[in-house]
């Protein structure tokens, strides 16, 4: 819950906090670069560690069934992503694509978090319609596995030059980290409850 909220939180104040940045055009990784890039590197450090804790306790939790294995994968896979994609800095997105070493090796690990995102809610989804304890989130589930879909859609339609969309990508990304960010905090809220029960 602490990750998903550290990160909309740091990425959301920072950017407000930064004169020469645009939440609607620019995207987060962004926020790495100047001066005070270690705040947006370290809350990718963080923020990534705490998934990859939380991922763990969803292996623990679900020994057995649809998603035991899958799910909290695919979860610990994304916050391997985002400690490793905070280190290596991102190259500005008016560059039209990753060129500088970094800024690959960056765009690689941030791929895998835009992938397996949407992957995790669908596999997830599975588990949650069939278990009692978690069909409450079933509907949330799916409903956020296809906006992530559909977003990361319209997020490479907004990279490509000349796209109508080029000058809004940055809350096109936005709305895919939010609504991947309340799921994470809706899983792991839910899943706090059934511990303490």
């Amino acid at each position: 819950m602490a990750g998903a909220v550290l990160f909309v939180s740091v990425f959301t104040i920072y950017g407000w906090l930064n004169p020469n940045y645009s939440w609607t055009r620019m995207f987060v990784s962004e926020l790495s670069l100047g001066p005070y890039g270690w705040v947006q590197v370290l809350n990718f450090v963080l923020t990534g560690a705490l998934i990859l804790m939380f991922g763990r306790g969803l292996a623990a939790h679900f020994r057995a069934g649809a998603a035991s294995r899958a799910g909290p994968v695919l979860v610990q896979c994304i916050g391997v992503s985002l400690i490793a994609s905070g280190p290596f800095v991102t190259d500005p997105s008016a560059m039209f694509g990753q060129s500088s070493t970094h800024g690959i090796v960056h765009g690689i690990f941030g791929a895998v978090v835009f992938t397996f995102a949407p992957l995790s809610c669908f596999v997830f989804y599975r588990r949650f319609r069939s278990d009692p304890r978690w069909r409450p989130l079933s509907v949330w589930t799916l409903i956020s596995g296809v906006v992530l879909a559909l977003g990361i859609g319209l997020l490479r339609i907004s990279q490509q030059p000349g796209s109508d969309l080029l000058e809004w990508k940055g809350l096109v990304q936005r709305a895919i980290l939010v609504t991947f960010m309340a799921w994470i905090f809706a899983v792991a809220f839910r899943l706090r409850h059934l511990c303490r029960v």
